[in-house]
């Protein structure tokens, strides 16, 4: 744990050193949400607020992000996240993106920040991620991750998007499956936990000023046997 604690604190000082000398834009933001609802699973059974703050530049991202519900009983789920990732335009090929996110939940009865245990003991959980979109005029995304510390399962995501435009609201189709035997996911085998249809448009409250876009999202995890209809709110600046 301490070995571990040791590394978080380097790189947070390494983060500090190149922000200034390679950072090219920062954007910071937070999205107003129904539910908090993360791969087909309802974080908190609550209304949330989830700020951000991004920095970036030459294909490298570092960022943080929230989720804190705004009902007591759902504090519980309260998500704390970091992540440092990278993408390149490969021309005609596509593009790509990996990274690592940090998963940190600051329950109030506990979430230790200093607590990297491992097996489902300590307060982070480490998943590496790549993702993939095709080139050639083809905007079909693969998304894969997979939870290397925390999580004795080691539990692997695979997600399939597409984006659309119709009538002016621009649409996203997903699918995602867990691909076994799951505590973190809930499932006892290879699963498809998150089938989704999402539209986003911008709302205008000023003539010509502010604007902010709205977005609904349609969850279906067949797994659980649940579906979800959430609303959301962005501001972004």
């Amino acid at each position: 744990m301490k070995k571990m604690f040791q590394i978080s604190a380097s790189l947070a000082l390494v983060i500090g050193i190149s922000t200034e000398a390679y950072a090219q834009s920062v954007s910071l933001g937070a999205d107003l949400v129904s539910r908090y609802v993360w791969r087909g699973t309802d974080f908190g059974e609550s209304a949330s607020i989830q700020p951000s703050l991004a920095i970036s530049g030459s294909g490298l991202e570092i960022g943080t992000w929230a989720s804190y519900s705004i009902s007591e009983d759902g504090a519980g789920a309260n998500e704390h996240d970091i992540w440092v990732g990278y993408s390149a335009d490969l021309g005609t090929a596509g593009s790509l993106s990996l990274g690592v996110t940090d998963y940190y939940f600051p329950a109030p009865d506990g979430g230790d920040f200093s607590n990297f245990e491992g097996n489902g003991d300590g307060s982070h959980w480490i998943e590496p991620y790549v993702g993939y979109t095709l080139g050639g005029g083809l905007p079909l995304s693969f998304y894969g991750a997979i939870m290397v510390h925390n999580d004795p399962d080691n539990s692997l995501y695979i997600e399939a998007s597409v984006p659309a435009s119709i009538g002016g609201v621009e649409m996203g189709f997903t699918a995602g499956l867990v691909a076994g035997e799951s505590e973190f996911y809930a499932v006892e085998s290879a699963s498809v936990v998150n089938l989704g249809v999402s539209g986003s448009k911008d709302l205008t409250l000023v003539d010509g000023g502010f604007v902010v876009p709205v977005s609904v999202a349609y969850i279906l995890n067949p797994t659980s046997s649940r579906s979800f209809l959430v609303f959301g709110l962005s501001i972004s600046l």
